[in-house]
């Protein structure tokens, strides 16, 4: 049985061992989105991700003969980094199963923690069934990544902290993957609140947890920006709390991931992965729709984890760029003629737009011969510069469009 007391003793035996990360207020996310919002940074995690709370607290019960066996964990990456990390630490023998198309920094750290990392399947599920085969052939102790209440108690320290450092708190907005982090933090946010909100948060592309409480059949995809939360069967231990605990489940879509995660570079100087952005897209999303859920309320927020690949946060920059109107791509119909591109790029240059790309389209275009279309990529300042640069270009004679989607 998860209760209060369980997961006040997993918060005794986790001191010193995992961080009480910081809980604050974000000025500028609550001026935005109209209610006081307040971050607990779990990427600040030794590991960079809430996950070492449960994995510790289940390893610390482990049996010295368990720990001569070993352990085993299935993870796409934040998991495994606290098992791997933990069981170093502790001197056990680590064995930890990813999904084939984990990123690879998660990959890369879980190997420098010393844990013997196995790639198999697409998705978490089929890497779990994996992980099962290895536990009946080599004897190994399987710490569950969120099925599991000792792994579930540790989550739920979480909550504790919380509402510690902030105890009008009115709701939590908690990313639910197979549901350990939502279910440990609902059963101690309920217990010290009873009247606290806790709103949990899937992307649209893995709704497991959302179709099991609403005895709805929802297919789940292939992959999802969000690969931390990318479950499509939720536990049963969790599903049973999250079904009394938790209020409702918001679904995001991945464009609303992506856009969280780069307001949260930008105003917060904090880099998160996709699981991480989930409860703050929720938010954004509600506000984008019109929605009054969360206007003028206490809101806490995890940052669950910030393992991104570095590659993949380039390219949501650059994205999120576009669709702030600070990159832009302008089409430009030329006369291939001697002058004529130096006269454009002039124009662009008097409006104050940097020119970053010039690609020039001769054959496959519909434009008569002796024509040449010409894509310029442009640092602006935003969607009325972006417009200022195309009416320039036409009043000069140009024929000139915004090709940024």
């Amino acid at each position: 049985m998860i209760d209060l007391a369980a997961i006040q003793a997993a918060r005794a035996r986790l001191q010193g061992q995992v961080h009480k990360t910081p809980f604050t207020h974000s000025r500028t996310l609550s001026d935005i989105l109209g209610a006081e919002i307040w971050l607990k940074f779990e990427n600040l995690q030794f590991t960079a991700s809430f996950k070492e709370r449960g994995a510790l607290n289940r390893m610390l019960a482990l049996t010295p003969q368990e720990r001569s066996k070993g352990v085993i964990a299935v993870s796409a990456g934040n998991h495994a980094q606290g098992v791997a990390y933990h069981a170093q630490c502790m001197g056990v023998p680590a064995v930890i199963v990813m999904p084939r198309f984990t990123p690879t920094v998660k990959v890369a750290n879980t190997r420098r923690f010393g844990a013997e990392v196995v790639l198999h399947g697409d998705t978490f599920d089929d890497a779990q069934a994996h992980g099962y085969e290895l536990v009946r052939e080599r004897g190994l102790i399987m710490i569950h990544p969120y099925d599991d209440e000792a792994v579930i108690a540790g989550q739920g320290t979480l909550a504790l902290e919380m509402l510690e450092d902030q105890p009008d708190l009115d709701a939590m907005v908690i990313a639910i993957g197979g549901g350990g982090l939502i279910s440990g933090i609902a059963t101690a946010a309920k217990a010290i609140k009873p009247g606290i909100e806790i709103v949990g948060v899937q992307t649209e592309r893995f709704p497991s947890m959302y179709a099991a409480v609403k005895g709805a059949s929802m297919a789940s995809g292939h992959y999802t920006i969000a690969e931390g939360i990318a479950v499509k069967s939720p536990g049963v231990i969790t599903q049973e709390i999250v079904r009394r605990a938790v209020d409702r489940i918001e679904l995001v879509s991945e464009s609303d991931i992506e856009h969280a995660i780069v307001v949260l570079l930008e105003i917060e100087k904090t880099v998160v992965e996709g699981a991480g952005a989930a409860g703050l897209a929720a938010l954004l999303r509600d506000q984008a729709e019109g929605g009054q859920r969360f206007r003028g309320k206490r809101v806490a927020l995890v940052l669950t984890g910030g393992n991104i690949d570095p590659l993949m946060l380039g390219e949501l920059i650059e994205r999120g760029m576009v669709r702030a109107g600070r990159l832009a791509r302008i089409r430009v119909d030329l006369r291939d003629l001697p002058g004529a591109l130096a006269h454009a790029t002039k124009l662009i240059a008097d409006a104050q737009a940097n020119i970053t790309e010039v690609h020039h389209q001769r054959a496959f275009t519909a434009l008569p011969v002796r024509n040449v279309e010409v894509d310029f990529v442009l640092q602006t300042r935003g969607p009325e510069h972006i417009q200022e640069v195309i009416d320039i270009l036409n009043a000069a004679g140009f024929a000139a469009s915004n090709h940024d989607h």
